[in-house]
C-alpha cells in the first residue's frame, strides 16, 4: 500500500469513490468574516475552525474548485500548538517520505503564535524541509508542505490545489459587454451560487437579473439559468453578457414559472434608489410579494439566496426558513445583508 503522504490525484479520486471522506484544510480569504465557512459547509461537514482556517471532512475534494473565499485547499495531516517544539514532534511522528521534489511553506495569520513563545515563518519552513525525507526543490516542486498557524493552533497539510482567484478578476462587470454601476462582483456572485447549493444540470433563477453576473457564475458550474428583470435596459443588456440564459421581461411578483419547477433561487434585490421607491412599507411589500413568488417557484426543501440593503429576516420568516444571515461590507454607505432561505 502506498504511503498516505505521496497520495497522487488518481489514488486520491479512487479513496473517494470508495466512500473515503478526506479531512481537507481550507485556506480562507479575510475578506468576510462567516461567508468563508458558510461556503465551505456546502462540501462538507466542518470539524474545527481558526480565524482564515477551516477542517472540514468532505467526499469530494475536488467540489471544493468551485469555492471562491477559499486560497489554498490541502490535505489534512496533522495539526499541534504554534510553536517550533510542537511543531518538531509532529513531524517526527508523521515520518514523511516522498519520492517527488517538494518545498516547505508556513503561513502566519495575525495572532498565530504564542506572545511568550514567539515563531518565525522560516523557522517553520526550515523544519518542514529538514524533517521530509525526499530531494527539496523549492522553484519548481511537485508536492508543497504547508503549516498554518492561526490563534492557538498550527495546522499541517499537504496542498492539493489553490483557488485561482484571478480567473474572477477576469470577469469583472467592467469588462463586460454591457456594465452598469453598483452590480455584485463574481467572487461574492459564486459565493451565493454555492450557498444555494446549486449543482450541474439544476434550474438556477434570478428574479433580479440586472446585468446578470449571478446568471454567469451559476452558468460556469454547469447549471441551466433562468433570470427575469422589470427593466427592458437590463434585459437587453444581460443578452450580451450570458448569451445561454433564458431571459424574461417580468414582474418578479408575478414570475410566470410553474409551481415547484426550480432548483435554486439567487438574487439582489433592487435597493429604494434602484426602483425609484422611497417608502419603506412599499420596498417591505416589494419584497414580501417576490419571497411569495420565490417560495411558490422553488421545490420542496430548495434554497433561496437574497441579498438587500437592510435586515429583512422577518419579512423572508412568513415564507421560508431562513438558515444564515451574512453581512458583507461594500463600503461606507452599503452593507450587504444576505439571508440564506430554504423552502419548508
Amino acid at each position: 500500500m502506498k504511503d498516505r503522504h505521496s497520495l497522487s490525484c488518481t489514488s486520491i479520486c479512487v479513496l473517494i469513490a470508495n466512500n473515503y471522506e478526506m479531512k481537507l484544510l481550507f485556506e480562507l480569504s479575510g475578506e468576510n468574516p462567516t461567508l468563508p465557512f458558510a461556503e465551505i459547509e456546502c462540501m462538507g461537514r466542518i470539524l474545527d475552525t481558526r480565524l482564515q482556517v477551516a477542517l472540514a471532512e468532505c467526499p469530494d475534494f475536488c467540489a471544493a474548485r468551485r469555492l471562491a473565499m477559499t486560497h489554498v485547499v490541502l490535505e489534512y495531516l496533522g495539526e499541534c500548538s504554534p510553536d517550533i517544539t510542537s511543531f518538531s514532534h509532529l513531524l517526527k511522528g508523521l515520518a514523511i517520505k516522498t519520492t517527488h521534489p517538494f518545498a516547505g511553506r508556513a503561513k502566519k495569520v495575525h495572532g498565530g503564535c504564542h506572545e511568550r513563545n514567539p515563531c518565525s515563518q522560516m523557522a517553520f519552513e526550515r523544519l518542514i524541509g529538514t524533517m521530509i525525507e525526499g530531494h527539496i526543490s523549492l522553484n519548481n516542486p511537485v508536492d508543497e508542505y504547508r503549516a498554518i498557524l492561526s490563534e492557538d493552533k498550527c495546522y499541517f497539510g499537504k496542498v492539493l490545489f489553490r483557488i485561482n482567484r484571478g480567473m474572477f478578476d477576469e470577469r469583472n462587470p467592467g469588462k463586460r459587454e454591457f456594465f452598469h454601476p453598483g452590480v455584485m462582483m463574481p467572487r461574492m456572485a459564486r459565493t451565493l451560487v454555492n450557498l444555494a447549493l446549486g449543482d450541474t444540470g439544476n434550474i438556477l433563477l434570478d428574479p433580479f437579473c440586472g446585468t446578470g453576473g449571478i446568471l454567469i457564475e451559476g452558468g460556469l458550474l454547469g447549471m441551466d439559468t433562468l433570470g427575469s428583470d422589470f427593466d427592458p435596459l437590463m434585459i437587453r443588456g444581460s443578452r450580451e453578457n450570458v448569451s445561454l440564459s433564458a431571459l424574461m421581461l417580468s414582474d418578479a411578483t408575478r414570475l410566470p414559472v410553474c409551481d415547484q419547477s426550480i432548483d435554486a433561487v439567487v438574487t439582489d434585490f433592487p435597493y429604494g434608489q434602484s426602483v425609484c421607491i422611497k417608502k419603506e412599507d412599499t420596498m417591505d411589500r416589494l419584497y414580501a410579494d417576490a419571497l411569495y413568488e420565490i417560495n411558490r417557484v422553488l421545490k420542496n426543501h430548495k434554497r433561496a439566496v437574497v441579498v438587500t440593503h437592510k435586515d429583512i429576516s422577518s419579512i423572508a420568516a412568513e415564507h421560508m426558513t431562513v438558515l444564515q444571515r451574512h453581512d458583507q461590507r461594500v463600503h461606507k454607505s452599503l452593507t450587504r445583508r444576505v439571508l440564506v432561505l430554504e423552502k419548508r
